[in-house]
């Protein structure tokens, strides 16, 4: 392990609730539909086999941290800091099966806390707040943390988006977050880079879409396979197709905080490019 990680100052603040590890993934997926946690369609089934892969990877995740586009909070970051978060259904008009879901994976109060005061607000500087009882997971989280980690015996915190704050500060948290990687965490953001629910069709088939929604998600990879984080930044000039793409930004903002948290010359891999129901695109991708 790095000497220069052990003793660096996020060493001293996560010592005693995470250890140096060799560097964690960073993972932007594209949720789509809630169903999707229980179909065994192809995002559910790559879902699996990436879980698999990277818990054949020599080091094991010591926490997952999720970003999910389901928790706003008015004002600031917040943590969810419970030992035992519990499952949200945040949706509604889906099957009795979706609602009967649960996803026990427990919380990591002592490193929530640590990583909390590890963080801060890139406006007032301010440590991060705890949340010890209001929210858990979302369905931003445990539709894909289910499918990946089945077994849900890796502890998961989330961070909460506040959506007013102007988006480089999105990004800026992203960047504080990349430190988390040495030490045994897999950030895992949860959106969707086209998130357009009134222009759902639900005949489209796995590839069929509009034309703006194909080209905002072109632009969009295009922007991270050229490491153009300004220009990642820069979605709302993006004019109609952008207007279209994303009516709230809700579903794009964690994908700044997955970008920010990449080191320089990471390698990059999409997966699961394809749309559902022609409004959503379920364009993910990794880094490391």
């Amino acid at each position: 392990m790095n000497a220069s990680i052990e003793s660096s100052p996020a060493a001293t603040a996560l010592a005693g609730v995470l250890e140096p590890s060799p560097r964690m993934p960073v993972l932007f997926v594209g949720h789509g539909s809630p169903m999707n946690a229980i179909e065994r369609n192809a995002w559910h089934l790559t879902w699996r086999d990436l879980g698999q892969e990277l818990l054949a990877r020599p080091s094991r995740p010591q926490l997952i941290l999720c970003v999910s586009a389901h928790w706003l909070t008015p004002g600031g970051w917040c943590l969810t800091g419970m030992a035992q978060p519990r499952t949200i259904h945040d949706f509604g008009g889906f099957p009795r099966e979706l609602f009967e879901q649960r996803y026990p994976a427990p919380g990591a109060p002592d490193a929530a806390k640590a990583i909390a005061r590890l963080l801060n607000d890139p406006h007032t500087g301010a440590a991060l707040a705890v949340d010890e009882s209001e929210w858990g997971l979302d369905h931003g989280a445990w539709s894909v943390l289910g499918p990946m980690f089945p077994a849900a015996d890796i502890p998961v915190v989330q961070l909460s988006m506040p959506y007013e704050r102007p988006i480089p500060e999105h990004f800026g948290l992203g960047r504080q977050l990349a430190v988390l990687r040495d030490f045994g965490v897999l950030i895992v953001a949860s959106g969707n880079i086209v998130h357009n629910l009134r222009a759902l069709r639900t005949e489209a088939g796995i590839n069929a879409t509009y034309t703006w929604a194909n080209a905002f998600d072109s632009r969009v990879a295009q922007a991270v396979e050229q490491v153009d984080w300004q220009a990642l930044m820069a979605f709302q000039q993006w004019g109609e197709i952008a207007q279209m793409a994303q009516p709230t930004h809700d579903h794009y903002l964690p994908l700044l905080y997955a970008a920010g948290a990449v080191h320089e010359g990471e390698p990059l891999r999409f997966f699961n490019t394809g749309f559902q129901m022609a409004g959503i695109s379920m364009r993910s991708m990794s880094w490391g």
